[in-house]
C-alpha cells in the first residue's frame, strides 16, 4: 500500500475508545495516510468497536454495510472490544477485511500494508493472553476536552462484564509519563483533560500488569495538579471502593481538578450487588456521596446503574429507585442489562423479561431528568466558569461549567476553547 492512501475512522463506545482512535489516527497520518471524514470515500475504513451493549454490535454491522454500499473496493478494518471478543463472528461479516485484537490495534499500519481487497478476512492476535502492554493514548481536535488514557484492563470480574476478556489485565502508565503527556497537551493549547481508564482507581500497576510499581491514583492526581497550562481535569469514572477519602478532600481543595465525580453504582440493592460481584455495599456508596457533598456542596455526581440484572425482583428495583431518589446525585447513566457470552451472570435465575427491563430503564431515566433539573436549578443566578467548545452547532455553541452544567449560547468564535465567567440563568 502506498503512502498516499486515505483513511477514515468511526468510534463506538467509551471515552477510552475515543482516545485510542485519535492516537491510531495520528500514527497513520505520520505514516503518510490522509485522514478523511467517515462519510467521505476513503481507501481504508477503521471501526473501533465496543461490546458493552447489543446495540454496539448491531451498529458495527450497519456501518460495514454502509461502507459496502458507498465504497465496495475500500478496505474495512475492525478493532476494539467487539473485535477482541468475537473475531470469527466479525470476520464473517461481508466486507470486513481485517480484524485486529487489542494486542495488535497499535500495529495497524503494518497490517494494512499487507492487505488486499478480495482476500478472506484476516484475524490478528485475539488471544487475551497477548494483551498485556500499555499504550499511551489521547484524543485531540475531536473536542475541546482531551481524553487521556492513563490505565487499561481490569482485574475485577463483575458477573455481567466482558471487559477483562476484551481488554486484559489491569495495567497503567507511569506518573512521570502521564505528567509528560499533560505538559505536551498543555503546550498544544489543551485546557481540559479527562483522565480515562477501564478501572481508573486501580492505577499504579506496571505497563504489563502486576504490582511492579508502587504508585497510586492519588499520587497521579497530586502531580497533575501542578502542571502549568492545564486549567481543568476531570476523573471520568472511579469505583466507589477505590475513591479514597484523601482523593475527595484533595479535589475539594484542588486548583485544577473540577468538582465533578462519576461513580458507578449499578444497583441500590446489596443482594443484587453481591450477585453482580461488586466490591462494595450501598452503605459505602452513600458514605462517599455524603463526604463529597460535605466538602463540595456544589459538586456534580453522575451514577451508572444497570436495570434488569438476572434475579432483580420488583422489590430489588424499588430498593434501587428509592436509594437513588434519596441520594444527592446529579444525573444517572442508565443501562439495560443484556446477556453477554461467557459471563457468570448467564447462570443466574430468574431472567428478567425484556419488557420489564425497558420499563425500569424508563423509570430511572425519568428520575435522572428530575435530578439533573433540580441540580441545575440549585445554581440559578450563580456565576461559574464555562469552557466553550470550538465548534458551531447550527449557530450555537456549548460548554460546561466547572461542575458540569451544560450551557448553550449563540456561537462566538473568540470564545472557542476559552473559559468564560458565565451567569447561570
Amino acid at each position: 500500500m502506498t503512502a498516499a492512501k486515505s483513511v477514515a475512522f468511526h468510534t463506538l463506545g467509551c471515552k477510552l475508545n475515543f482516545s485510542e482512535t485519535s492516537t491510531i489516527s495520528r500514527m497513520l497520518e505520520k505514516d503518510g495516510f490522509v485522514k478523511k471524514d467517515f462519510d467521505e470515500t476513503a481507501d481504508v475504513y477503521v471501526i473501533n468497536t465496543c461490546s458493552v451493549t447489543d446495540n454496539a454490535d448491531k451498529e458495527c454491522r450497519q456501518l460495514v454495510r454502509r461502507i459496502q454500499r458507498r465504497a465496495p473496493e475500500s478496505l474495512v478494518v475492525i478493532t476494539g472490544c467487539y473485535a477482541q471478543l468475537k473475531p470469527k463472528e466479525i470476520a464473517e461479516i461481508p466486507g470486513v477485511d481485517l480484524v485486529l485484537g487489542a494486542a495488535e490495534k497499535f500495529n495497524i499500519a503494518d497490517h494494512i500494508r499487507e492487505l488486499a481487497k478480495g482476500d478472506s478476512a484476516k484475524i490478528c492476535s485475539c488471544d487475551i493472553e497477548d494483551v498485556h502492554t500499555f499504550h499511551t493514548s489521547w484524543s485531540v481536535n475531536d473536542r475541546t476536552r482531551t481524553f487521556l488514557k492513563v490505565q487499561d484492563g481490569c482485574d475485577y470480574n463483575c458477573s455481567f462484564c466482558t471487559i477483562p476478556m476484551a481488554r486484559g489485565i489491569s495495567r497503567s502508565d507511569s506518573v512521570a509519563n502521564v505528567v509528560a503527556s499533560a505538559r505536551e497537551l498543555a503546550a498544544g493549547g489543551v485546557k481540559e483533560i479527562v483522565l480515562t481508564g477501564v478501572n481508573l482507581g486501580d492505577f499504579g500497576k506496571g505497563f504489563e500488569g502486576g504490582k511492579k510499581r508502587e504508585e497510586t491514583f492519588f499520587e497521579l492526581v497530586q502531580q497533575l495538579d501542578e502542571v502549568e497550562g492545564i486549567e481543568r481535569y476531570r476523573i471520568s469514572s472511579i469505583e466507589p471502593n477505590l475513591l479514597s477519602n484523601e482523593i475527595i478532600e484533595f479535589v475539594a481543595g484542588s486548583k485544577r481538578f473540577m468538582p465533578h465525580f462519576h461513580i458507578p453504582l449499578q444497583s441500590g440493592s446489596n443482594e443484587v450487588l453481591a450477585l453482580m460481584r461488586r466490591r462494595y455495599r450501598r452503605e459505602l456508596y452513600a458514605e462517599k456521596v455524603g463526604l463529597i457533598k460535605q466538602f463540595m456542596p456544589h459538586c456534580s455526581i453522575g451514577v451508572d446503574v444497570i436495570v434488569g440484572f438476572p434475579s432483580e425482583s420488583d422489590a430489588h428495583f424499588r430498593e434501587t429507585y428509592d436509594f437513588l431518589h434519596g441520594l444527592d446525585v446529579s444525573y444517572l447513566h442508565v443501562f439495560t442489562y443484556s446477556e453477554r457470552d461467557n459471563t457468570h451472570a448467564l447462570g443466574i435465575k430468574p431472567v428478567v423479561p425484556v419488557q420489564v427491563r425497558h420499563e425500569r430503564n424508563k423509570a430511572l431515566r425519568n428520575l435522572s431528568h428530575k435530578k439533573l433539573q433540580y441540580f441545575t436549578e440549585q445554581h440559578t443566578g450563580q456565576t461559574r466558569r464555562v469552557l466553550f467548545e470550538k465548534h458551531s452547532k447550527e449557530g450555537m455553541m456549548e460548554g460546561y461549567t466547572d461542575n458540569y452544567i451544560k450551557v448553550m449560547t449563540p456561537y462566538r468564535e473568540e470564545w472557542g476553547n476559552r473559559i468564560v465567567e458565565w451567569n447561570l440563568r
